[in-house]
């Protein structure tokens, strides 16, 4: 329970919600011209910026390409262009569900492992992936690419035309349009570096 409100805590002082917001209106978009440019509905634009859900790697992908910045604009209060950037391990920020899911919001942790580039290609993250039923597995898609190495447990990848078991060392590459969803599997988590190409 105390590295669940650890966590909370944590996601509480980032503000993503809050970020959202003041970049919209700094670029004076309406939710509907933001819900134009990302195809995400204006209910779930809503809840975002109230901070109701925290939204998976996915979405902030898209809000960051709809909006002209990098992802790492959402995860730090000032970040500074240059040529080499380095991510202590106390810098990472970890980014979970709330108790109160709400249907399409994160069902992994996730953490960026760089949070100081502004204008990066790829994403690389740390991610826990829940274990779960087959039924309650969230698809999502986005632009670019996707490397995933997997460090710790047994994680399903399943897409609609195919399904792979991966262990330990084993890695999948994939294209990101294609409607995806992982879960760990054997009632435990599954832990893997992740790096998502964001297509420009």
């Amino acid at each position: 329970m105390a590295q669940d409100d650890a966590l909370d805590q944590t996601y509480g002082g980032l503000d993503i919600g809050r970020k959202v917001q003041a970049l919209r209106e700094k670029q004076q978009l309406t939710i509907m011209d933001l819900a134009a440019k990302t195809g995400l509905s204006k209910s779930v634009l809503g809840e975002i910026e109230s901070g109701e859900v925290i939204p998976p790697v996915g979405v902030l992908l898209r809000l960051a390409k709809a909006m002209n910045v990098g992802m790492a604009y959402f995860f730090q209060d000032t970040a500074v262009a240059d040529k080499v950037s380095v991510t202590r391990k106390d810098q990472r920020i970890r980014v979970k569900r709330r108790p109160h899911h709400h249907e399409g919001e994160v069902d992994y942790i996730y953490e960026s492992l760089e949070t100081g580039k502004p204008d990066k290609h790829m994403e690389p993250l740390f991610v826990e992936f829940q274990p779960m039923e087959t039924g309650d597995m969230i698809f999502s898609t986005h632009d670019g690419e996707e490397f995933v190495y997997l460090l710790e447990g047994k994680l399903e990848f399943r897409s609609h035309e195919r399904t792979e078991i991966l262990a330990p060392g084993d890695v999948i590459y994939f294209e990101s349009d294609l409607s995806h969803a992982f879960r760990g599997l054997d009632g435990k988590a599954a832990r893997a570096i992740v790096v998502v190409w964001n297509r420009l």
